[in-house]
């Protein structure tokens, strides 16, 4: 993948949410600074598409909201997992890796992978 920054897959960032949700809890500006740096500055996204998820995120039940105080001494709503998030979690990576798995074997065919050929 490139180097350079780029916008989330459409319909992942939930999946990147949970994800990084299940190592702690964190706060928006956590997730979007982890989203970069863990993605190795792939992805960039910020608070106005983090936020709305992890409200649609807690509508659902998949994480829960709690004011605590940041690193920084201010207060901040930090985000957890909940049990109902963490079985979410594990059939998003299920679909994902299925799905994924699907679109690397269609990209081989590009790049003389098996797969039958193409007709005349």
């Amino acid at each position: 993948m490139s180097s350079r920054p780029t916008d989330i897959l459409p319909g992942t960032l939930d999946l990147l949410v949970l994800t990084l949700l299940r190592r702690r809890p964190m706060h928006g500006w956590g997730l979007v600074e982890a989203l970069l740096a863990e993605s190795g500055g792939v992805f960039r996204t910020n608070q106005g598409s983090v936020y709305p998820a992890l409200q649609r995120l807690t509508r659902r039940g998949l994480v829960r909201a709690k004011w605590q105080t940041s690193e920084h001494n201010r207060r901040a709503r930090y985000y957890a997992l909940t049990a109902k998030g963490e079985r979410a979690l594990g059939q998003e990576e299920r679909s994902w890796a299925a799905a994924s798995g699907a679109i690397n074997r269609i990209l081989a065919l590009g790049s003389g992978g098996t797969g039958a050929e193409a007709p005349a």
